[in-house]
């Protein structure tokens, strides 16, 4: 099967089951978020590594579990904000592991440990808090997260199809020189329309805030999408994983919501 076909029905098998957990219900929603985490974040701990550097897997999974977990109880309003105390113990825990685990650079495992949990589980807490917004109400809006993907699928797609016909000049040759900017124009461009027609079905955001939500994802996914190159790269590695025949791994599937979550659920915060 060639390299398009599998892009093709690996897309459509994860459209289908994000949209599915997304219209399901907060909680399918919520188990989504903790599967991608979970499997993003095994993936960069894999990438790091070597061998005198080891990430703590294990507890740093436990703890990128709970965060995630408490924050999601805490946004939708089944439990106390005093929740999120758990994670100081799980947290000095895995400063205690590392004590008794004689490693060679134990702070080296301890800085990556952290840095995965900081680079894949904290966006993915702003997410969870975009489906949430307004916490005063702790109701889950499947429209706004629906939206967002739409959006990110529009701008990968066309990126990719824009580059292949027309992509000339690269966009950041040192580091992804597969992407060009006639690509990121033509990815771009089909994102904003998109955003522009999701207005017309989902009201609970302007048609200003869409296209503005829209140029967001699309900036700051692209920044995102460029960081893991740079990691990719400086590790020499081709993709992060191989889950995802014809996308790599979830890293190089996700990279661009890792990268603009945050700063889209800093805009929404401000307009809602």
């Amino acid at each position: 099967m060639g390299i398009l076909a599998k892009r093709a029905l690996t897309g459509t098998a994860l459209v289908l089951v994000i949209t599915a957990a997304i219209l399901w219900s907060d909680y399918s929603f919520i188990f989504l978020l903790l599967t991608i985490n979970l499997l993003s974040l095994l993936e960069f701990y894999r990438l790091f590594c070597a061998e005198n550097i080891s990430p703590a897997k294990l507890p740093g999974a436990i703890l990128s579990t709970a965060i995630l977990l408490t924050f999601a109880i805490v946004v939708s309003r089944n439990g106390d904000w005093k929740i999120l105390l758990v994670n100081i113990p799980l947290t000095f825990g895995i400063f205690i592991i590392e004590l008794y685990r004689r490693a060679n650079r134990p702070f080296h495992n301890l800085a990556l440990t952290f840095l995965g949990i900081l680079c894949v589980t904290i966006p993915l807490c702003f997410f969870i808090g975009i489906g949430f917004l307004p916490f005063s109400t702790g109701k889950y809006h499947y429209q706004v997260i629906l939206g967002y993907f739409l959006i990110l699928w529009t701008d990968d797609t066309l990126a990719y199809f824009s580059g292949k016909a027309f992509g000339k000049h690269p966009l950041f040759k040192r580091i992804s020189p597969g992407k060009t900017w006639e690509g990121s124009v033509g990815g771009a461009l089909s994102a904003i329309f998109i955003a522009y027609l999701l207005s017309g079905y989902f009201n609970i955001i302007s048609t200003k805030g869409w296209i503005s939500l829209a140029l967001i994802i699309i900036v700051a996914g692209t920044l995102g999408d460029l960081i893991k190159s740079l990691m990719k790269r400086s590790l020499g590695a081709k993709d992060s994983g191989a889950i995802l025949p014809g996308h790599g791994g979830m890293l190089d599937r996700f990279d661009s919501l890792l990268g603009s979550a945050p700063f889209v659920f800093s805009y929404l915060l401000f307009i809602y």
